[in-house]
């Protein structure tokens, strides 16, 4: 889309952004305040290009966003949290869906699991990722974003595959 084209001029973020907007995921060129260049308010992503050292962090953020319930998603800001939901199932659901989105880009999940992420095994992370070992699918298959076994059986896409992007139910 063009509007993304004034809006950054990385073409890796541009392609992130353009999905992201695709999908109903805001994203807004801004100066947040994060080191990291982007920040989470009020449902939507704040990103400052010229600080946004790793663009595959915005997949990671978006993550927290698409996988919220959507009756709260308009609600986050800053450290995503969700009321009375225990996080690291929330955080590895992320991670999954932001390899899944590498995967739908064609773009090197590399990019997400970069040598500056996750404070070490990125690489381990991802070589988890491409030999079928997934954190976090599991609550995207109980989410209904992406096929269970049992429809994989029957003919249904498998992981990395989503059935839809954003989470609909009103709670995980």
């Amino acid at each position: 889309m063009n509007e993304d084209r004034s809006d950054f001029n990385n073409s890796l973020l541009i392609k992130i952004v353009t999905f992201l907007r695709g999908i109903g995921i805001e994203v807004v060129p801004a100066d947040p305040d994060h080191a990291t260049g982007i920040e989470v308010n009020s449902g939507r992503l704040l990103v400052d290009e010229n600080k946004l050292i790793y663009p595959g962090d915005l997949l990671h953020e978006a993550g927290h966003l698409a996988v919220a319930p959507r009756d709260l998603r308009a609600g986050l800001s800053g450290k995503v949290e969700l009321p009375e939901v225990e996080m690291e199932p929330v955080e590895a659901q992320a991670m999954a869906w932001s390899y899944a989105v590498c995967c739908h880009l064609e773009i090197d999940p590399a990019i997400f699991f970069h040598a500056g992420g996750y404070k070490g095994p990125a690489a381990s992370l991802l070589l988890n990722y491409k030999s079928g070992v997934c954190p976090g699918l599991s609550g995207l298959q109980q989410a209904d974003m992406a096929a269970s076994n049992a429809m994989v059986q029957t003919g249904a896409r498998p992981f990395p595959q989503l059935l839809k992007w954003t989470r609909d139910l009103s709670r995980p």
